[in-house]
């Protein structure tokens, strides 16, 4: 079964394919340091390709990759999440942290 290219266009404008190897080097760096082994790295790519592809596009933008990540990784790590989030969302200083911090508590209360 052959899957058809999925594109992403990145900030600059430029086109590439999707590559997941890409997402689990971003993501990896997220985690560095964190009790996170290879295998849970792995199978996010593998969830933020799919998810994007269920999208039933041709092409997203970086900044869709970068919301497909978020999602798996604050259930994978949330210090992981919280590092990913401060780059991919450009935190401007604390107070952006407090505010993430307070989304991942609001989160855990309503579970």
């Amino acid at each position: 079964m052959e899957t058809t290219q999925l594109l992403v266009m990145k900030r600059s404008g430029s086109i590439e394919p999707f590559d997941r190897a890409k997402v689990v080097a971003g993501v990896s760096k997220a985690c560095q340091g964190r009790p996170i082994n290879a295998e849970a790295l792995k199978t996010i790519g593998m969830r933020v390709e799919a998810d994007l592809r269920a999208r039933g596009l041709a092409q997203v933008t970086s900044e869709e990759v970068g919301k497909a990540i978020l999602k798996p990784l604050r259930e994978l790590d949330e210090v992981a999440y919280l590092r990913f989030a401060s780059v991919y969302q450009n935190f401007a200083g604390l107070e952006d942290f407090e505010h993430a911090i307070e989304d991942l508590k609001r989160s855990k209360t309503e579970k």
